[in-house]
């Protein structure tokens, strides 16, 4: 509810046209002997938190269309939702004005004791008890009040009705109220506000945050249109006080004065809090990648694909209703079955119009374990590249930042929050994609009874895209289309295993993490989207969770059909040890005629070109009589052809050309590039749609 109210009290009102939804749970399997005291189990915790969004979106008819669900057993005290939701502003509508002498009027849902002292229970530690001493913090919604406090509001936003506008959030009157008058001044009658019962007293209506409530700075001479047309609708409206040029905030409860505070005070007195931050970076060490002959990688892409993180997520989305209202282009599941993951979701807010716009996320908290700086920078890059692969168009992205952090007393907390806002500086102007909105909460941390030890929540940075598509009839999605056509490899893969979804089901720590280069990334995503333009790809999907065995294998399941991917033809920038060039070297000589890759000595190399989640990256369906045209686009750039769909449901790469043997003696041995991944497409689809299918 309230992430919909947000966007009704921005400018004079924006409609709202669609939600978002991401979610951080502990495993729902974890053990319940392993709960602490006062501790929800995550699956209970999970169905009600989906149960939630699911009755307030669906009710409002607004469709749900992005979103994504990260576990990690550190949720488990403090388990994440991020909602979000976007709204269509008339370019009119967009400032407030509100003028001395106006009404401050309250609109929508009663007052009562429920959600008083929400936001501040929000950023306090959670303890074995809080839900028996905070649980009137939780505010109580309904979304049959809300919905016809959208319709009514919008309705008076286009009769010119009121001035300014802005929702009860986070302190309830006192926010709302305090930010509309902040250069004017405020007299405020609290026992005017409508009540849910009686017996609240003044402090506890003047900062409740129960729902469905907006605040308006109406004309006097409009407020008897206003209030019949709230009436004719069933909305409750009411005068709770006026906007005065005093510069101050005065409440009176029954003509008693108890409250006064001077705007500039309120807005400018408090001093800025300064805190100590520090940050050691980790020392860099490779991850130890033993030699694997057959260098077979079936298992690890089936353990990936199956690993909660990575796994399908239709349980949840099949809740949602994304089709109401009528624009959705892209959905949230695609491809011949309408059960592939979609790399963003595409709108069409006016019929009217073929303009849409594309909306992603981007995160990845395990990163954040080694280094925040490029966790956040490489959840930039995923935000835009998923609105890029799709049909948005890269120069017109614009972003939101919402931060969730442990307690930032703690010097090293608060220096790792530093490096991820430093980050998201550096790549906002780097890629020129602005920060629109945004939001953080900190502190999220749980202590267990009787324990001198918190769980804290991963660093976790949400990254939101919303970029303009062009013309919707030229978007594409992530399901393989036809055999026969090409499939192309765009950007560089590095040796980035750190954090990654293979280093995570093999138990493997250290490694780098991806790091993003926005200079090349930034002509990628410019040449994708003309590419797209042009009407030259038949499908597209970004490497993210899992690399390119991943992004092939959901690909290929998602559109029914096969490929076939060589890892020879991959770009790659990778360190080679001396002694993988030296034995490569040494093959060359005695087989100067074979075809022997310059990795082909190095082991680690495979499961590097396999699996590393190096960003900026695309793999591409084209078809051939396009191929000329599209690699005109990207010269100068890293994409190569690295395979083809075909009609046979399986997903095989083939590995790197060497010889089978050392013996040069007796007879020249076969050069040959073995299959290091083979699996029908049935197979990759169970495995990846079976942990979450309850």
């Amino acid at each position: 509810g309230g992430v919909i109210r947000d966007p009704l009290g921005t400018g004079l009102g924006a409609k709202p046209i669609c939600n978002t939804d991401v979610f951080c749970f502990a495993p729902p399997d974890t053990p319940y002997e392993s709960l602490p005291p006062g501790v929800l189990h995550p699956r209970r915790v999970m169905r009600g938190v989906v149960a939630g969004v699911r009755d307030y979106g669906n009710r409002m008819g607004i469709p749900t269309v992005n979103g994504a669900i990260f576990f990690d057993p550190r949720y488990l005290g403090n388990p994440l939702v991020y909602c979000g939701n976007v709204g269509l502003l008339p370019v009119d509508k967009a400032r407030k004005n509100p003028q001395p002498g106006d009404l401050i009027v309250v609109v929508g849902g009663r007052t009562g004791r429920d959600g008083i002292h929400g936001a501040t229970f929000s950023s306090a530690e959670l303890t074995s008890q809080s839900e028996e001493i905070s649980g009137g913090a939780v505010q109580i919604g309904n979304p049959i009040t809300e919905k016809m406090l959208v319709d009514v509001l919008l309705e008076a936003r286009d009769r010119g009705l009121y001035r300014a506008i802005t929702d009860c959030g986070a302190g309830g009157f006192s926010s709302a109220v305090g930010e509309m008058a902040r250069h004017i001044g405020a007299v405020v009658w609290l026992d005017k506000a409508p009540l849910k019962y009686e017996g609240l007293s003044y402090t506890e209506i003047w900062i409740s945050e129960a729902q469905e409530r907006m605040v308006l700075a109406v004309p006097p001479e409009c407020w008897p249109e206003l209030h019949q047309l709230c009436a004719s609708e069933g909305v409750e409206a009411t005068v709770i006080g006026e906007f005065r040029p005093t510069g101050k905030l005065e409440l009176f409860y029954h003509e008693h004065q108890v409250g006064e505070l001077e705007m500039a005070f309120l807005h400018g007195g408090r001093p800025a809090i300064v805190r100590k931050a520090t940050y050691k970076p980790q020392d860099g060490k490779p991850l130890t990648l033993p030699p694997r002959w057959p260098p077979d990688y079936t298992p690890d892409l089936l353990r990936i694909l199956s690993s909660l993180n990575v796994a399908s997520k239709h349980w949840v989305i099949r809740q949602y209703d994304h089709e109401v209202q009528g624009g959705s282009v892209v959905k949230p599941l695609v491809g011949r079955e309408n059960d592939g993951p979609s790399d963003a979701a595409v709108l069409r807010p006016r019929l009217d119009s073929y303009r849409g716009i594309a909306i992603a996320c981007g995160m990845n908290p395990c990163y954040g374990d080694l280094d925040t700086y490029w966790m956040a920078a490489s959840a930039i890059d995923e935000a835009i590249r998923n609105c890029v692969a799709v049909g948005a168009d890269p120069e017109r992205i614009a972003l939101l930042d919402n931060f969730c952090w442990g307690n930032t007393d703690r010097p090293e907390t608060l220096g790792s929050l530093v490096r991820a806002a430093l980050a998201c500086h550096d790549f906002a102007v780097a890629f020129g994609t602005p920060f629109i909105s945004g939001k953080d909460s900190l502190n999220n941390e749980f202590r267990p009874a009787g324990s001198d030890q918190t769980i804290c929540i991963p660093p976790s940075l949400l990254i939101s895209g919303l970029g303009i598509v062009p013309d919707v009839r030229r978007c594409v999605t992530m399901d393989l289309k036809e055999p026969g056509n090409f499939l192309y490899l765009v950007g560089v893969t590095r040796e980035e295993l750190g954090g990654s979804h293979f280093a995570l089901v093999n138990k493997l720590t250290g490694g780098w993490v991806p790091r993003v280069d926005a200079e090349t990334a930034r002509r990628i995503f410019r040449a994708v989207h003309q590419a797209i333009s042009r009407g030259l790809v038949r499908a597209c999907h970004d490497l993210s969770e899992g690399g390119l065995a991943v992004a092939a294998a959901e690909m290929a399941f998602a559109g029914g059909l096969g490929a076939r991917i060589f890892l020879a033809q991959v770009p790659y920038e990778l360190d080679v040890p001396a002694e993988a060039t030296a034995t490569v070297d040494n093959w060359r000589q005695k087989l100067p005629e074979a075809d022997i890759h310059p990795l082909s000595a190095w082991p680690a190399a495979i499961p590097i070109l396999l699996f590393s989640e190096s960003n900026s990256r695309f793999l591409i369906e084209v078809r051939p009589e396009n191929a000329p045209a599209f690699e005109s686009l990207f010269q100068g750039l890293p994409c190569t052809l690295v395979g083809e769909v075909v009609e046979n449901p399986y997903l095989e790469i083939v590995g790197l050309p060497a010889p089978q043997t050392d013996n040069f003696a007796e007879e020249e041995p076969p050069v040959t590039a073995p299959l290091v991944i083979r699996a029908s497409i049935a197979e990759l689809k169970a495995a990846w749609q079976q942990p979450l299918d309850w």
